[in-house]
């Protein structure tokens, strides 16, 4: 693709690495910050100076024939972000829908202009949220610019003029005209200091279960992938990083890879070995029968019973991090009538997205190109120019659409990799493609947690007191230290913290109400390289939180919505959702089925699900059927929320019954799909879905529902059995009555 550029103030190579890998590093936390969000002093840009051409600003590009193309740069990984938000620029633009079309542009583009797109990355369900309101006020600005124009041309006030469906008209003498036909002239015009954005009672796009843009591509393969690249004289590297955590690469025989069919080059990047060949299956085949040797280091002995110890430390600990408290839940328990306790895990889980991790990348002395999935096209921006030796403005991204991301492609290790190949063979373009085995063993794996929750009853059964102790990794204290506050990983207490912690943490506070409660931490970080998966720490948080609310209102002889209603009096719009899975979902009904509850508010949604399981003598489970209710505040496109809830339970319930990362000698023990299972379709449960926005606020979609999916059917599972599972996944555990 193609844009017009123009070069503004410029941003400093330092300034420019630093941000973009911060934004790369913590995408739950700041994906969604713009210039203005972050306190830079980064201006917009002067248009008035363009030379006439279908761009009339930074968001809206419209071609003679009326084609409108809008430019997107949150990533699209299969989730509809850009569908969605080329709905939110056609509702303010008033174009056709029927003649719109997405593109992307580049971060090195952006870099020019001094990020008039603002952020690249993807991630923590900011992808229309964190951007609906400057992509909206882009396309309105670009609408009054082209309704100026067409004012201008026929000598009348521009406040005589409407624009509806791609076309003006001048109210008084019925004059039209379209789009196409004013854009260069628009293009010249200074843009509005001021835009007033729609009514969302007026909303005609916005709100409609538009079809998505990538559908019919995606249906006859004219999408392309970062596996799909191709350039001519292209050639493919295999690589093989040490698999033994904090080991290193002691030796390798390059003579014999070097003797096989269409082998070019033999390389040490790092601790990886590298094969370059005319074909990745040439390439694959002869690092598989390189000799290696590696020095597994001080944690060749290592495997999961170290982290499980490390974890129990922390679960005793008496020096934590407090995320949450109110009141004196000491005193509260020890007064108690009724205690309950109980210990939960989460284990440390893969990504495991269906395309590995690859990038291709072209290096001379001059330019650096990279053609890459990422999440986050300024951060995979900032490490090519690391790894390529040039200023920014020397190097390029070009991001293609992903195979999957679910965080994982927030990192950019694989395209540094993909560099420095390239930057030893100069000239080529070469497409680094991670096998499946090396995808799972070099991953960013969901961090291991545990959780030790005590509640308190008193004689009525009303809860008094709630103690929650998570002991486990951080993520930030592995990948962004900087962004800890006094030692505490506030990320850490998704779901469970207080409002006023942090700004960029107020999508994920606690709305239960406990008249005594501690919510804290003990950091307990083993050697195991953590990241930001799908729903992050909301996930496991739900699960300790939700089941034991379960627990306590069976211990307290209550009905588990009744319990949960009790503590949600000051939080209408959860107890609502809650509410409406349990009507639709058949709670309370006398009909033999077991049923299981769980709601939590993230990523500014309120998510509710009802799960119904049976199970055989033989322990045999079946989730028959899952009802889920979101209120996102404003649904931009109910069919596209729809699937994403789906979707997001195949994922979470995957992780539920089978996601684990183990490890023995220092080393993953899973490698491929055989051994790191995912749902089948024969598992894959009914899904009604409930979207019920009360408008106000923009919620994410496609994370949150990930976090009530395993609680609401651990807790249906208890309905069936009587059994509490309390340690995950549940393909370890014993079901049967």
């Amino acid at each position: 693709m193609t844009l017009l550029s123009k070069t503004s103030r410029p941003v400093s190579r330092r300034n420019f690495i630093i941000g973009s890998s911060a934004a790369g590093l913590s995408l739950g936390v700041l994906a969604g910050c713009t210039a203005s969000e972050t306190g830079s002093t980064v201006e917009a840009p002067d248009y008035s100076s363009l030379p006439a051409n279908p761009e009339v600003n930074a968001w809206v590009h419209i071609h003679h024939d009326d084609t409108v193309n809008v430019r997107i740069v949150r990533s699209e990984m299969g989730q509809g972000t850009s569908t969605g938000l080329a709905q939110l620029v056609a509702e303010e633009l008033e174009c056709d829908w029927d003649k719109i079309q997405v593109e992307f542009p580049t971060p090195g583009q952006s870099l020019a202009r001094n990020r008039v797109w603002g952020s690249f990355g993807t991630g923590g369900s900011q992808g229309v949220r964190g951007s609906q309101k400057y992509v909206r006020e882009g396309a309105a600005a670009a609408r009054i610019m082209l309704i100026e124009a067409a004012a201008n041309d026929w000598g009348v006030p521009a406040s005589e003029c409407i624009a509806a469906n791609g076309i003006i008209t001048h109210k008084a003498s019925k004059n039209k005209t379209s789009f196409g036909a004013v854009a260069a002239a628009a293009a010249k015009l200074s843009p509005p200091e001021k835009v007033v954005l729609k009514d969302p009672k007026n909303w005609t796009i916005i709100g409609a279960p538009k079809k998505r843009l990538d559908t019919a591509d995606k249906l006859t393969g004219a999408l392309k992938y970062g596996s799909d690249l191709y350039f001519e004289g292209m050639k493919l590297a295999a690589i093989k990083d040490c698999p033994i955590l904090g080991g290193s690469l002691k030796s390798f025989d390059a003579s014999v890879p070097m003797s096989m069919a269409g082998v070019r080059e033999v390389l040490q990047i790092g601790n990886a070995v590298v094969v370059v060949a005319d074909s990745w299956w040439q390439a694959h085949s002869a690092l598989e029968a390189t000799p290696i040797e590696w020095d597994g280091g001080e944690l060749a002995s290592y495997s999961s019973k170290d982290i499980d110890a490390l974890l129990e430390d922390g679960l005793g600990a008496s020096e934590t991090f407090t995320g949450n408290k109110g009141g004196d839940v000491a005193a509260a328990l020890k007064t108690a009538a009724k205690t309950v306790k109980a210990t939960y895990g989460v284990p440390a889980q893969n990504h495991a997205t269906m395309e590995p991790m690859n990038a291709t990348a072209l290096w001379t002395k001059d330019k650096c190109e990279v053609w890459c999935p990422t999440q986050n096209g300024e951060a995979a921006l900032s490490a090519a120019a690391k790894a390529a030796g040039l200023p920014p403005e020397q190097c390029e991204v070009y991001k293609v659409l992903l195979g999957g991301g679910f965080g994982r492609r927030g990192m950019s290790d694989y395209v540094t990799q993909a560099v420095e190949i390239a930057k030893a063979m100069p000239g080529i373009h070469i497409k680094l493609q991670w096998s499946r085995e090396e995808d799972m063993r070099h991953g960013f794996y969901h961090p291991v947690t545990q959780a030790k929750l005590t509640g308190g009853l008193d004689a009525d059964g009303n809860l008094v007191g709630v103690d929650l102790k998570i002991s486990g990794q951080s993520i930030l204290a592995a990948l962004a230290p900087q962004a800890l506050a006094n030692g505490v990983d506030y990320a850490t207490f998704q779901g469970l913290l207080p409002s006023g912690v942090n700004p960029r943490l107020e999508d994920q506070i606690l709305k239960y109400s406990f008249p005594n409660f501690h919510i804290h931490h003990a950091m307990r970080n083993p050697p195991v390289r953590p990241g930001f998966w799908r729903g992050v720490n909301l996930n496991q948080n739900a699960i300790y939180l939700e089941s034991f609310m379960d627990e306590m209102a069976h211990a307290a002889n209550r009905d588990p919505l009744e319990f949960r209603l009790a503590h949600l009096k000051d939080a209408p719009k959860m107890a609502a959702v809650l509410s409406a899975v349990a009507k639709k979902g058949g709670w309370g009904a006398k009909d033999g089925k077991s049923r299981g509850l769980a709601c939590i508010y993230g990523f500014g949604s309120y998510v509710a699900a009802c799960s119904q399981v049976s199970i055989s003598k033989d322990g045999k489970l079946k989730i028959e059927k899952i009802t889920a209710a979101t209120d996102c505040g404003h649904a931009a496109n109910p069919q596209q929320i729809e699937a994403q809830v789906q979707g997001s339970f195949v994922y979470g319930l995957s992780a539920m019954l089978y996601g684990e990362i183990t490890y023995k000698d220092g080393q993953v023990e899973q490698t491929n799909f055989d051994t790191y299972n995912s749902m089948r379709i024969a598992d894959m449960p009914e899904v009604d879905v409930i979207i019920m926005p009360s408008g106000g606020f923009w919620g994410g979609v496609g994370e949150p529902t990930i976090a009530v999916g395993a609680p609401s059917v651990l807790n249906a599972i208890y309905a069936a059995t009587g059994k509490r599972i309390r340690q995950l996944p549940l393909k370890n555990q014993n079901l049967s009555t």
